[in-house]
């Protein structure tokens, strides 16, 4: 995997958004926006925030992968505060430094009401936009999907970040609730339930977890 694959669209954020400083990177975490499909607006929306809160990368429903900032860089991503890591009993370490984020943009979990899905906005999603779990994820069912264009750049980035800062791209089961190697900053792909117990994204998907394991 070759950056010329990806096929990146540079949407900078502003240098007061993101910590202009090279780290070392060991863990890949995905997200998904809670937004519409467009990751361009959702990167100008970063840059209307004061706060340094932003991903690497975000990703449009077409596929489309949007460059806020340089994957060495980063920003405040994962919300993570000395409490977070007393619940697990570990010490504070800012993990937000050494992780790269991925934001799919989907709606999350979805509202049933009368035939109909709707976002936790009130706008109603197309049928064909939603996975239904055998299990409920998070007291939810119904989720809006990642699209196989999102899926398939999510795993483009996976595999050329991997080989670029040696960080395993190896499914790990355990990604879908708080998890202590996570947060002791194990390499490897994470999600950012892994975190945090009050986080949704992303949710365990049949398509995504399906892709991660063939990587």
């Amino acid at each position: 995997m070759d950056i010329k694959d990806l096929n990146l669209i540079q949407s900078p954020l502003d240098a007061s958004q993101y910590v202009n400083e090279t780290t070392t990177k060991n863990q890949i975490v995905l997200h998904h926006t809670v937004s519409g499909p467009d990751a361009g607006k959702v990167v100008k929306s970063w840059n209307a925030n004061k706060e340094r809160i932003a991903t690497c990368v975000a990703i449009s429903r077409n596929g489309e992968i949007h460059q806020a900032f340089p994957s060495s860089k980063w920003a405040y991503h994962l919300g993570l505060g000395t409490k977070h890591f007393t619940k697990v009993g570990l010490p504070y370490r800012n993990l937000d430094k050494t992780t790269i984020g991925i934001e799919l943009c989907a709606f999350g979990w979805l509202k049933y009401d009368a035939g109909k899905f709707y976002n936790i906005y009130g706008g109603e999603i197309n049928s064909n936009e939603v996975e239904e779990l055998e299990t409920p994820y998070k007291n939810h069912r119904f989720w809006h999907s990642y699209s196989n264009e999102q899926i398939e750049s999510t795993i483009k980035l996976i595999q050329y970040w991997s080989k670029k800062y040696d960080i395993p791209a190896v499914y790990n089961e355990e990604m879908w609730d708080v998890n202590k190697d996570a947060m002791s900053g194990v390499p490897g792909v994470w999600t950012h339930v892994s975190y945090r117990y009050d986080k949704s994204d992303c949710y365990p998907s049949a398509d995504l977890i399906q892709a991660l394991r063939n990587i």
